[in-house]
């Protein structure tokens, strides 16, 4: 059995799935999976595939050093900072057609390459691959309110008393 990093409130009406040590970048896909937060499962895969044929964007809102504007971004966040991250989506939706939308990005084990540079150095290249976590959730019917059968009588206002020709003070009205 899977250990998952959180247990849903109610496990008969939701769905987990889980990805481990996939080979995408883990600020893209973090940025993807709170992009889809809350959604629901049709939204959000409607959403991913205009996001592969870069019709919308994905709005980076904590890893954006670097990401450059455009209005596909600002349509859905203020700073209007966004990309098409069309790997991440790839795997993100994947697991959609086995979970729904509270997505949970954890960063995987680096793994190692090497790069070499002038004068006979070596450089660490690492990649930075992520495990992702979703879990669907069906949602709760609202119970519609039964209405009121009396109507309280509300008291007149002040102005409308003053119309009327009375004083709003009672002891004016007596001398």
């Amino acid at each position: 059995m899977v250990k998952y990093s959180r247990e849903p409130s109610n496990p008969t009406k939701s769905a987990k799935a889980m990805g481990r040590d996939l080979r995408v970048h883990f600020k893209n896909t973090r940025e993807t999976a709170h992009a889809l937060r809350k959604l629901p499962l049709a939204k959000a895969k409607r959403y991913l595939e205009d996001v592969m044929a870069h019709k919308q964007a994905i709005p980076f809102r904590r890893f954006c050093r670097g990401v450059g504007r455009t209005a596909q971004a600002k349509a859905r966040h203020s700073n209007g900072q966004g990309r098409w991250p069309v790997k991440s989506a790839k795997f993100i939706l994947d697991l959609l057609k086995n979970a729904e939308s509270n997505a949970d990005v954890n960063q995987a084990q680096k793994q190692r390459r090497r790069t070499y540079r002038a004068h006979g150095r070596i450089n660490p290249y690492m990649s930075s691959p992520c495990h992702i976590e979703l879990t669907l959730s069906e949602k709760e019917e609202s119970v519609k309110k039964e209405p009121e059968t009396q109507i309280a009588q509300r008291k007149p206002k002040k102005a409308q008393v003053l119309r009327s020709g009375a004083s709003p003070d009672p002891l004016r009205n007596c001398f």
